[in-house]
């Protein structure tokens, strides 16, 4: 891998996770803040919807008829410009028309989170150079809770504005990246292709079924706390929300930098094995330190962040790649 690669790999994993962590950390505070607190709800209940449907589609359109870079660049720069809309929209309360702006964008942003994965893998010659290139995605989103933070921003409609503009300009850079052709061009379509059977394959694997299936329920609980824990902070003296919560990714980057090193040591079922039970500890520390606002424990919990995502996550997105065929890597689970 040449170091232009690189340097556009590692800038395309900062500003992927940049443009997600610039509203979706603090967008609780900002509705919170304008009175609209009855649609944190409904606005993140959009993203898993998103992240549903999108692959339904997209994930069959990306493995077999653009390329990755290239339809990656149109659904940033879509999802960039709809972002524009949200400091707008939230002056005039219109939270319903917010919740189907965030739904629009993530449909668009859902996608690439695959595909940025597939253009890393694509151009890298060893797995276990992947750690050293995604640690920029943490680094992007931490940057961006430090500028919100930084800035004043947390409670700030203007959050959105900060995120268009990365997300467009994200979208300008990704027609710069390696041309990664869809692995499945020139194959013919078919109704299992349509309804992602091929993909779906992958769960009569037993171990990995057992995967998904941890993920989902890794994922319910995670979903109430980047809602509701930029709202909570405050309420227990937290000024910085933006900032504090991006302590649990200073932590992700700090074992992320030793997934390789795990890897050969621990191998994937042990380290997955970990980041479960890391998970556990995690929400065990939020139920016990919430209700008497336990400062130490909600603090532990935030920075449990790095080894639980790290070691589930991270090596998921890895045991995945190695197990999913190339013509079905942006549909696989």
């Amino acid at each position: 891998m040449t170091s232009r690669v690189r340097l556009l790999l590692s800038s395309m994993m900062f500003l992927q996770f940049f443009v997600w962590g610039a509203w979706f950390t603090t967008l609780g505070t900002v509705l919170t803040a304008q009175d609209m607190s009855g649609v944190i709800g409904e606005a993140y209940g959009a993203v898993p919807l998103a992240a549903i449907i999108a692959p339904l589609f997209l994930g069959l359109i990306a493995d077999r008829f653009f390329n990755c870079e290239k339809t990656m660049g149109i659904l940033h720069l879509i999802g960039g410009a709809l972002l524009f809309a949200g400091p707008s929209l939230i002056a005039n309360k219109q939270g319903d028309t917010l919740s189907y702006i965030i739904l629009a964008n993530m449909l668009c942003y859902m996608p690439t989170l695959g595909l940025s994965n597939t253009v890393a893998f694509t151009n890298i010659k060893d797995r276990n150079d992947f750690p050293a290139l995604r640690v920029w995605g943490t680094i992007g989103w931490i940057v961006a809770g430090l500028v919100v933070g930084g800035l004043g921003m947390s409670s700030s409609p203007k959050i959105f504005i900060m995120a268009g503009a990365a997300g467009v300009l994200l979208g300008l850079l990704c027609f710069a990246l390696p041309k990664t052709p869809p692995p499945s061009r020139d194959k013919p379509i078919s109704i299992g292709t349509l309804f992602m059977v091929d993909a779906l394959k992958l769960m009569t694997s037993i171990p990995f079924a057992v995967f998904i299936i941890c993920s989902m329920l890794v994922c319910i609980p995670l979903a109430y706390y980047y809602a509701y824990t930029a709202v909570y902070l405050p309420q227990i003296g937290f000024q910085a929300t933006a900032s504090t919560m991006a302590l649990g990714q200073i932590s992700e980057i700090f074992f992320m930098l030793l997934v390789p090193f795990f890897f050969r040591k621990l191998g994937v079922k042990v380290m997955i094995l970990i980041g479960m039970l890391g998970w556990v500890a995690r929400y065990a520390l939020f139920a016990m330190g919430a209700p008497d606002q336990v400062v130490w424990m909600i603090l532990a919990g935030v920075i449990l962040h790095g080894v639980c995502y790290d070691f589930f996550f991270v090596t998921g997105f890895m045991y995945t790649d190695n197990k999913a065929p190339k013509e079905v890597r942006g549909q696989a689970p």
